[in-house]
């Protein structure tokens, strides 16, 4: 008999990726140039998402981080970032929304808190996926990576995108939920729901057991 396909596989460390998704300076700081709209709006928006970030999605970030270099997975890190100073090359999308961390900005830096080692890559693209705008793929292909885990920012925006990429490009992957963040618990939870069949989805806790860390 034919073995079952299924997203419910135990991930094997030698094949795969732990990838940290635009967690830098420009999102994820209150003092980074994308957290600029300080109006009553905003203020609600970015109480909710710095309270998440600093008490959950952070500490569990961290405990993936080690988790995962104790097992000899490879850690990688997006960040967004121009090739460019004044951001010529990003997409019509940033363009539009005005998004441009020009390169070698303190912007775009991956933050302190998850600080890349020396021989960790960092990934900088312009467009919501990662596997668009980058050659993530042609390097997880030579690292052998079948297995991605997939956490950062934001939960509804590049993090769904580059889960559905990952699936469409022959990983399976692996979402902690309680190591991504956007900008309302609505958007979070409705963009869980969105991507669950492209993914299996893990709390931190949970992924960590299943490492036998």
């Amino acid at each position: 008999m034919a073995d079952t396909l299924s997203r419910e596989v135990v991930v094997v460390a030698a094949r795969t990726a732990l990838l940290f998704v635009d967690v830098q300076n420009y999102n994820a700081r209150p003092d980074g140039g994308g957290c600029k709209d300080r109006g009553q709006g905003g203020q609600r928006k970015y109480k909710y998402f710095f309270n998440r970030l600093d008490e959950i999605c952070i500490p569990n970030m961290q405990r993936l981080q080690t988790a995962c270099r104790k097992k000899g997975i490879e850690v990688l890190y997006t960040v967004i970032e121009s090739l460019t100073k004044d951001g010529r090359d990003r997409s019509l999308d940033y363009k539009i929304s005005g998004f441009n961390v020009p390169r070698g900005a303190w912007d775009a830096r991956v933050l302190d808190a998850i600080k890349p080692l020396d021989d960790e890559m960092v990934f900088p693209k312009t467009s919501s996926s990662v596997f668009i705008s980058t050659n993530i793929h042609y390097i997880l292909g030579n690292l052998g990576v079948k297995y991605l885990i997939v956490c950062g920012l934001l939960s509804d925006q590049c993090i769904s995108s580059t889960v559905r990429d990952a699936c469409d490009l022959g990983y399976l992957v692996t979402l902690i939920t309680d190591a991504c963040a956007t900008y309302s618990s609505e958007r979070h939870e409705t963009s869980l729901r969105h991507i669950s069949g492209y993914c299996r989805r893990r709390s931190t806790e949970d992924f960590i057991v299943e490492l036998g860390v």
